[in-house]
């Protein structure tokens, strides 16, 4: 059993590296893609924006869906979303269209509407002590993706004309890995006993730890997104060169992932609100590094920080997500999370591109601080009210 656990958890954590890499590649070059086609130059994070728009219209009824078929079905449908998204984007680069470019992010978006159950499903194949660390560890997968991501994505640009159609064939190579790994895949079908188990929807949600989960979660990611769809374009505005701006995301993904290896540990000895409460200091201090300058320091140790906080928010939101509902209930209890964080993700990443034009980098940075004083608070109240989960 444990032989069998831990080969799930480590073909889902390779699952993610590959989905990441996509991932990290489209948010590299997506609004740099989008500017080269867009008669508009605050609608450049538009395919960036349709990825999250994929992402949020594929969610539930991914999660529905796989309740169903199964979890390995469901990945696998994901995979080659992520390759003929990959496809789709080229042909739009090809043929200077930001609607067909933005829709094949948005496929890629879906795929990773898929792609985002594999930390759940890694929770599914793990026993409860080995649990926390099952979803740290696949989500350290996305370490490989932090070191090839923007590494693809700068090779790939002038591999074909026009420029970056490159990096999206390359997107959809690394997608049909994807789809090769996840053959492997085997995840149990919940057990459910008795008819009256699954509670609604209403109810779940109405748990103050549901509610809390899915704020702590969507506020790093809500940030996360914004200040990470924007550093592309701030860092080109202040004369920095593409490989800067590249090499920057490469430190960020590796805050957001390296971390990965003990925030499971961290949850296990502190307990899930005290790692939440330190992800949001870290992207409080995400904003201050952001005032300190232009240069490539101030941009790299601000993501750097962005990256960790946002591990710390995303792997302790989920964590004490699962406490929340029974295995009958996990299909629409994950898929309504889920669904709201990319929702935010999206209005994150459309508004970044006109919110970085019209505000300046460190204002746009300075905006955040009012919505991470109320994930401190809604954190600290959960604490108070005695619902904290160890």
């Amino acid at each position: 059993m444990s032989s069998s656990m831990h080969r799930q958890v480590l073909l889902l954590s390779s699952a993610q590296a590959l989905f990441q890499i996509a991932s990290v590649l489209v948010m590299t070059v997506g609004g740099l893609a989008g500017g080269q086609v867009s008669p508009d130059p605050r609608l450049a994070t538009a395919p960036i924006a349709a990825m999250f728009l994929g992402t949020a219209l594929a969610t539930m009824p991914a999660s529905m869906w796989m309740a169903r078929a199964g979890r390995r079905a469901g990945f696998l449908a994901g995979a080659t979303l992520g390759i003929s998204g990959g496809l789709i984007s080229a042909a739009g680069l090809r043929f200077g269209s930001l609607a067909l470019l933005c829709l094949g992010t948005a496929l890629v978006g879906a795929y990773q509407g898929f792609a985002q159950f594999y930390r759940f499903a890694a929770s599914e194949v793990a026993d409860d002590v080995f649990r926390p660390r099952a979803i740290a560890l696949v989500l350290a997968g996305g370490i490989v993706a932090a070191l090839l991501g923007p590494l693809l994505a700068r090779w790939g640009g002038p591999l074909v004309q026009p420029l970056y159609a490159g990096s999206f064939l390359l997107l959809s190579l690394v997608s049909v890995l994807a789809f090769a790994v996840l053959l492997g895949v085997r995840v149990p079908s919940p057990l459910v006993t008795g008819s009256g188990e699954a509670r609604a929807l209403a109810t779940i949600l109405r748990q103050p730890s549901y509610l809390v989960a899915l704020f702590g979660a969507a506020t790093g990611y809500g940030i996360m997104i914004l200040a990470m769809t924007a550093t592309p374009l701030a860092m080109l505005h202040h004369h920095h060169p593409l490989e800067d701006a590249s090499s920057v995301i490469q430190l960020h993904v590796l805050g957001m992932f390296l971390p990965s290896f003990f925030t499971g540990t961290l949850i296990a000895r502190f307990g899930v609100i005290p790692v939440m409460l330190a992800g949001v200091v870290l992207l409080a201090g995400h904003v201050g590094l952001s005032l300190t300058g232009h240069g490539w320091h101030s941009f790299a140790g601000a993501l750097v920080l962005l990256g960790v906080g946002w591990n710390f928010l995303y792997v302790g939101g989920t964590a004490l997500l699962t406490t929340t509902y029974t295995p009958a209930e996990r299909a629409r209890a994950q898929a309504f999370n889920d669904m709201a964080i990319f929702i935010t993700g999206l209005a994150c990443s459309l508004g970044a591109g006109y919110l970085l034009r019209v505000l300046g980098w460190q204002t746009l940075n300075l905006m955040l601080l009012p919505w991470l004083a109320l994930a401190a608070i809604a954190l600290l109240w959960l604490a108070a009210a005695g619902k904290r989960v160890d």
